[in-house]
């Protein structure tokens, strides 16, 4: 008897767990902190103009 009732508590906290999992939250992507900081560290070197730089940096931000 109490091991039939262990195998009840096993499955329903196995089926539990397995419900639960499909409900975490997706990864994240990372952010585009660092394209912005490497667009503002190629405009501050000179390798690109202002207007350069501001249409690179809409397109990071989009």
């Amino acid at each position: 008897m109490l091991a039939v009732l262990a195998a009840v508590v096993w499955v329903v906290v196995a089926v539990g767990r397995s419900a639960w999992k499909g409900r975490e939250a997706p990864p994240t992507l990372p952010r585009h902190d660092s394209a912005l900081e490497a667009l503002r560290e190629r405009y501050a070197r000179g390798e690109i103009d202002r207007e350069t730089f501001d249409r690179m940096r809409r397109d990071i931000e989009r």
